[in-house]
């Protein structure tokens, strides 16, 4: 249906009926199952928790701890906007909604490099675990699990639940086996935990930690994800909140045990420096339990890299029903299948552009990755400042507690996280955000009926 231009004060406006509409098709239990499969508890462990051991050795578990504390938080900021503004666009829909367009763009391109770089990461780690029945390159197995995972990404969303649900069980056996065998062989007082040290036996300082917390919001962030499914949940104002919370805690539970068994299993901190945890697992009990751990773990990043390109393909689904793009792409980006209700068009882009880019080296993107969720999280923290303005006092919006005070500590705590990271990490991230900046002041503004946020009736 053609969309009436918006003046250019205008940063939202409603969606159109039509066939640009996703579907109503989960609640509480879909969408937590879905958002808890994007945390990723088992590749998180497997994957991003061991550069954190090398790097902060028996003070990861305090760090993460952290992190989770600030991400409650930010959750509540996420649970409040991602009511007022249930799209599929997450982060950028809500900051437009409650700032400007500009930054919402700006929020948009974060969000953009975090889905871009963070998959195949992730799906080129499966080759590690497969090494147990299979010798794969990584790029190659990172490409072939893209692919599969877009196959997936085309089906109906509920039936996505279930599957992701179904290997979120698996990778929670994983878990639980890794955490039984750690606790009947720990070693370390549990003093190390509030004592950290590193391998060479010094001290951790309280700079080095929060410095790691970028990194450790990444282990956690999947909580987030409940605000891109709002469009296709029945009653976004009741359920959204729930599921946040609900994937925030379920999640920092089934990270944080094992971790805390793991720092107490190993003999002393300079375990921790290069820690294989199939070896570790394979030392506490036999061969044949650590190859089924491994094959547990491949299987929960297959079903992380599924639940991201779910929640990726709608980000750049809603970008283009917003008109951010020259008109011949907004209309095949914006492209709804009839058949399984999903944005086909954008899910194939998203999916085998991911796919390419196992093959480009990544290692030097994974502190601009921490650098982009922190940004992020700010951004939507500071939108929440501005959330109970006239304008946004709309009835059955959910309202976090001691408000303007969490958001307000979130900001402050998020900012010094920030300053404390890289030079490099901050200086690539800052030129992502100039290159936006310039795309916007050269064809965006000029365009009032462009980046349109919308959000859509329920």
């Amino acid at each position: 249906m053609p969309r009436t231009p918006a003046p250019p004060e205008a940063a939202t406006a409603t969606a159109p009926a039509g066939p640009r509409t996703l579907t109503r098709s989960i609640g509480v239990g879909g969408g937590t199952l879905l958002t808890l499969s994007c945390v990723t508890p088992a590749s998180s462990l497997f994957v991003l928790v061991p550069p954190l051991f090398g790097e902060l050795g028996t003070g990861t578990a305090l760090t993460i701890t952290l992190a989770v504390l600030l991400c409650v938080g930010v959750a509540f900021c996420y649970s409040e906007l991602g009511t007022l503004v249930p799209s599929a666009g997450g982060e950028y829909a809500m900051v437009t909604t409650v700032a400007n367009r500009f930054a919402g763009w700006m929020t948009f391109m974060l969000s953009f490099v975090v889905i871009l770089v963070v998959p195949p990461i992730i799906a080129i780690g499966v080759s590690d675990y497969l090494a147990a029945v299979v010798d794969i390159n990584p790029s190659v197995a990172g490409a072939i699990v893209m692919l599969a995972a877009t196959v997936m990404g085309l089906l109906n969303l509920r039936s996505n639940a279930w599957i992701t649900g179904i290997f979120l069980v698996i990778e929670l056996v994983a878990i639980f086996v890794v955490s039984l065998l750690a606790f009947t062989h720990t070693s370390q007082s549990p003093a190390v935990l509030v004592k950290p040290t590193l391998g060479s036996g010094g001290a951790i300082g309280l700079i080095a930690v929060i410095a790691g917390l970028a990194v450790a919001l990444f282990v956690v962030q999947g909580f987030s994800t409940a605000v891109y499914l709002a469009e296709e949940m029945r009653e976004p104002r009741r359920t959204v909140a729930r599921t946040v919370f609900w994937t925030l805690g379920i999640s920092a539970l089934v990270i944080l045990v094992p971790v805390v068994a793991i720092t107490l299993a190993v003999p002393d901190a300079a375990s921790l420096a290069g820690l294989d945890l199939t070896a570790l697992v394979v030392g506490w009990s036999s061969t044949a339990v650590g190859a089924a751990v491994s094959l547990c773990i491949a299987a929960a990043i297959v079903n992380a890299v599924i639940v991201m390109v779910i929640q990726n393909s709608r980000v750049l689904f809603s970008s283009a029903r917003d008109r951010a793009w020259p008109e011949p792409v907004n209309r095949a980006m914006s492209t709804v299948g009839r058949r399984y209700g999903s944005p086909w068009v954008a899910t194939l882009v998203t999916g085998l552009s991911e796919a390419v880019l196992c093959f480009v080296p990544v290692d030097t993107l994974n502190g601009v990755t921490g650098v982009a969720v922190v940004a992020l999280y700010l951004s939507v923290a500071a939108a929440a400042l501005g959330a109970r303005r006239a304008a946004h006092r709309k009835p059955h919006v959910w309202r976090m507690p001691a408000w303007p005070v969490v958001p307000v500590l979130a900001v402050a705590a998020l900012l010094y996280i920030l300053v404390e990271q890289s030079a490099l990490d901050l200086g690539i991230t800052a030129g992502v955000l100039l290159v936006s900046a310039l795309y916007w002041w050269g064809y965006l503004r000029r365009r009032p009926g462009r980046w349109v946020v919308t959000v859509p009736q329920e």
